[in-house]
């Protein structure tokens, strides 16, 4: 049997952010607390929100206390504005790291048994939907607003903690491009290789299926033709919208069939060195795409090099293997990620310790190549320099 679990309601397009008033009036809202993070207020990207909340007399209270690797501490302080601020409903505003704040703080709203953070990791039984929110992203890459997934830092364990709820999904996604359209080339860059490597691991993890697979293939699709583009030309606004629409489409999938190490091992790279998601997962892809060759996925390598905009008409199942490995290298390369591990300040002394940590990750299990603390060791050391 398969699930798929997808937003109540989505709206697309240049401006879909006056869709928050639509909705809140639809569903009887009053007031919204309105999750962002600070550089989103510096930049004034959360005024083009808060402008829809005041032409449309919606009162709102600001929550930044929000970091790039959300904490516990993230977590429950909104929870406690939460509670004092009359709010009855959600917004948040960001990349991964706003909304999912915010769906840890709904849930534990909701679910007060779980108010100890650290028992929502890994699939946590909660009774009760989290607090209605509308999540709209501001980069092109977590598909946070449309997933099941949260990610939060136990700082003290320097672990991030991987939550997998569907009580937690955003009930409306708001994917506006224009909020992306300040992203910076690196961030633009990192964010859309994040995306493409949550459609080629939840493509062939052993969970996918019909329905994930024509995500994923669309997705990237897409991510291939647009990402550079979007990188090295900002204000390409064909390409900004392509990679909006292309990160949601590969959440789609991921979120309803899985991931596997490389997002096992970038993440251990994020709660000890504050790695950038996606830039671990981009420099990591690669390397694991290699290791997962040596399994039956291998006979879908063909079609991701496909995707990717290689010529494959009578290629075997290794040629595959190796165009479409290279040719997501190759986009890598040129939007200027970086390689190796040791370009990214990771202590070669620490790559031990990485691996049992990435062993130990929620994501392991859907790999498609059972794995060792050994194995991923060595794709550390592989990658490292």
């Amino acid at each position: 049997m398969n699930r798929m679990i997808l937003n109540e309601t989505s709206y697309f397009g240049a401006g879909s952010r006056e869709s928050i008033a639509v909705e809140a009036k639809r569903r009887g809202y009053k007031k919204a607390f309105f999750v962002t993070d600070k550089d989103l207020i510096r930049f004034k990207v959360a005024d083009k929100v808060i402008e829809v909340f005041e032409k449309n007399d919606i009162p709102y209270e600001i929550f930044s206390d929000v970091k790039a690797n959300p904490t516990i501490a993230n977590v429950q302080n909104g929870v406690s504005a939460f509670k004092v601020s009359g709010a009855d409903f959600i917004v948040a505003l960001g990349g991964g790291s706003s909304i999912d704040t915010a769906k840890g703080i709904g849930i534990v709203v909701n679910n007060p048994e779980f108010s100890d953070v650290r028992s929502l990791e890994g699939v946590a039984d909660t009774k009760h939907k989290a607090v209605p929110t509308f999540a709209l992203p501001t980069t092109a890459g977590t598909a946070a607003e449309v997933t099941i997934n949260y990610v939060i830092i136990d700082e003290n364990a320097k672990k991030k903690m991987v939550c997998v709820d569907p009580n937690d999904i955003p009930s409306v996604a708001i994917v506006d491009p224009e909020l992306m359209y300040s992203m910076p080339k690196g961030l633009t860059a990192a964010t859309g290789m994040d995306a493409l490597t949550h459609a080629i691991e939840s493509y062939i993890t052993p969970g996918a299926w019909l329905m994930s697979d024509m995500f994923e293939l669309k997705a990237i699709e897409m991510i291939a033709v647009n990402l550079k583009n979007a990188v090295d030309n900002g204000s390409d606004i064909a390409a900004r919208e392509a990679m909006s629409q292309a990160q949601y489409i590969a959440g789609m999938g991921f979120s309803n069939v899985g991931l596997g190490i490389v997002h096992s091992m970038a993440h251990p790279l994020g709660a000890h060195y504050d790695t950038p998601h996606g830039v671990a997962n981009a420099l990591l892809l690669p390397y694991v795409m290699e290791y997962n060759a040596d399994s039956p996925a291998a006979s879908k390598y063909i079609n991701i090099a496909k995707a990717m905009g290689v010529n494959t008409d009578g290629m075997s199942i290794e040629e595959g293997v190796k165009a479409a490995i290279d040719a997501v290298r190759s986009l890598s390369l040129s939007i200027d990620i970086p390689q190796k591990l040791c370009e990214i300040g990771v202590r070669e002394e620490d790559l031990h310790m990485l691996a049992i940590d990435a062993f130990n990750d929620v994501c392991t299990g859907g790999n498609p190549r059972p794995t060792s603390i050994e194995d991923i060791e060595a794709l550390y050391r592989k990658a490292f320099k």
